[in-house]
């Protein structure tokens, strides 16, 4: 981007402006990475109270049936990711990954089921082209809208259900990975209960023209402060998740990634629904007998972050390369650095010393199991 002229704006832009957000240029928007409290700041308030994120950047789909029969949507769906999706209940939600011919992720994204349709939401860098492809593979089967007449906001942290509790009293029946329409100070919203910190809370869909106001009345609570993009990364990375184009990508599969979990065994070798999605046998091989590599949490030892493109030795000379670092940083709530990144099989096991490059120096890091901070999610 040459100028923030040339960037698109979320429909909080202004509101982001005047609580102070400093913006910078993401995935081809201008977005908040910190308000005045700062990236450290914010990222603690999230974990001890509630924090708002703007993630309006970001891609929802509404995908329907033009049978009328949302199976015939749940199965063309499920020929684009390795997921249960005609098995997915009504107000229910899923992780899911669009995955290509070689057993790579084209995206990683969030499916529910509405009902009558199912809704969509995908990382903002792919939004574009995930719907692209979305038209191209299922298109005749299913009407497709790419909605730019919504925001989409993330309420986070341990208080959020007290905070969205005063708008919506019914919030607190909703467990983790139910979605709900509701009213949100006269605003038609979808409320999913999700979110990608590691904490209990909620992602809001919002009509464009009234998210300013129902944000407001958010962050009129004291428990709420508004948070940015850079503490999104460093609770995310916490919390043990991948960020699609660093720690998940078009040459790394599901497995190699950690994220098998995602994948049911009816769409598994065996399974009543096996195979059918792009890369199956890939990565239904890599299910039964492993993957070369494997994402695995790094903790280091000191103070100093390993960062991304870090490489990874059993030796201190550096002489042996097992791995990469994908993500990595200043985890504030452990008060240490953490990463994550890819290494060989034979240095996947918790407790295994590896060194990593680090200006000229090989530093000791331990693989370690994530998330490095336990989950609160109301299950």
């Amino acid at each position: 981007m040459d100028g923030s002229s040339e960037l698109k704006k979320t429909p909080l832009h202004a509101l982001n402006v005047s609580l102070g957000g400093r913006m910078v240029p993401f995935a081809g928007y201008d977005m908040p990475v910190q308000y005045p409290a700062g990236v450290m700041k914010e990222h603690l308030h999230t974990r001890a109270a509630a924090g708002l994120f703007d993630v309006s950047h970001m891609g929802q789909v509404t995908v329907r049936a033009r049978s009328g029969d949302n199976t015939d949507a749940a199965r063309a769906l499920e020929t684009l990711v390795p997921v249960d999706i005609v098995g997915l209940a009504e107000g229910r939600q899923r992780y899911a990954l669009f995955t290509n011919d070689e057993g790579g992720i084209r995206d990683d994204l969030m499916i529910a089921n509405r009902g009558d349709h199912f809704y969509v939401v995908v990382n903002a860098a792919c939004k574009d082209a995930d719907f692209a492809y979305m038209q191209e593979k299922i298109g005749d089967i299913c009407e497709l809208t790419l909605h730019d007449d919504r925001a989409l906001v993330a309420l986070q942290g341990p208080h959020a259900e007290a905070v969205l509790a005063e708008l919506w009293a019914d919030v607190s029946a909703m467990r983790f990975m139910d979605v709900r329409a509701c009213d949100l100070h006269d605003a038609h919203c979808i409320v999913s209960r999700s979110g990608y910190t590691g904490e209990d809370g909620f992602e809001i869909s919002i009509p464009a023209d009234l998210a300013e106001t129902v944000c407001r009345r958010v962050l009129d609570h004291p428990d709420v402060l508004p948070i940015g993009l850079g503490a999104r990364d460093s609770l995310r990375l916490e919390a043990g998740l991948c960020l699609y184009g660093n720690d998940i990508d078009t040459v790394t599969t599901p497995v190699e990634a950690g994220l098998e979990w995602a994948i049911q065994k009816v769409r598994r070798t065996g399974g009543e629904r096996a195979g059918g999605f792009p890369g199956a046998d890939v990565i239904l091989d890599q299910l039964e007998n492993g993957a070369a590599r494997r994402r695995v949490g790094l903790r280091a030892e000191g103070r100093a972050p390993v960062r991304a493109g870090a490489v990874l030795a059993t030796d201190p000379e550096g002489q042996d390369i097992v791995g990469t670092v994908t993500s990595g940083g200043f985890g504030p709530t452990i008060d240490g650095p953490v990463a994550m990144g890819y290494v060989a099989g034979k240095a996947t096991a918790p407790g295994t010393q590896l060194y990593a490059g680090v200006r000229g120096k090989f530093l000791p890091v331990t693989v370690t199991a994530m998330p490095f901070v336990k989950n609160t999610f109301k299950r």
